[in-house]
């Protein structure tokens, strides 16, 4: 038997994970591999100041794919296209604020891009990956750059 839906809130009575989504950019330059990143704002505080992939919430009734390229344009202000599923991270611990499970995104980008912070980042660029460390990079991003350092 399914559960009535609040006509409000449509909240079913399930506690459910959120869905989140980071959009993974890279490019070479000078023999590096490069990716995109912004620089974390104050929430959650664990984070203020870190590296992390472009990205955030899936809006409820928004298809994961688009909520990727738009969070990438929210918080970059480049534009992507192309993009394909990654991985997915679930872990109940990830996130600070609550449960949430990750789809990360590999996305392509003009590598000529000049991105500049918006949203919810102080600062958004082109990051060298050997620059970025557990101690510099928020939550389990690093797992993703190890996925990608070792694929290219």
């Amino acid at each position: 038997m399914a559960r009535e839906s609040c006509d409000v809130c449509g909240g079913d009575g399930y506690s459910s994970p959120s869905v989140t989504v980071d959009a993974v950019a890279t490019r070479m330059r000078d023999g590096e591999i490069e990716a995109l990143m912004i620089q974390r704002g104050p929430k959650p505080p664990e984070w203020h100041g870190k590296w992390a992939f472009p990205g955030g919430f899936v809006d409820v009734g928004e298809d994961p794919l688009d909520a990727v390229l738009r969070e990438l344009v929210e918080e970059t202000g480049v534009c992507g296209r192309n993009p394909t599923l990654l991985s997915v991270l679930g872990s109940p611990g990830r996130d600070p604020r609550k449960h949430c499970v990750g789809l990360f995104y590999r996305v392509d980008v003009d590598a000529d891009s000049k991105p500049l912070a918006g949203d919810d980042a102080i600062s958004a660029d082109w990051v060298p990956l050997g620059m970025m460390s557990a101690e510099n990079v928020a939550g389990d991003h690093m797992q993703v750059i190890g996925m990608i350092s070792n694929a290219e």
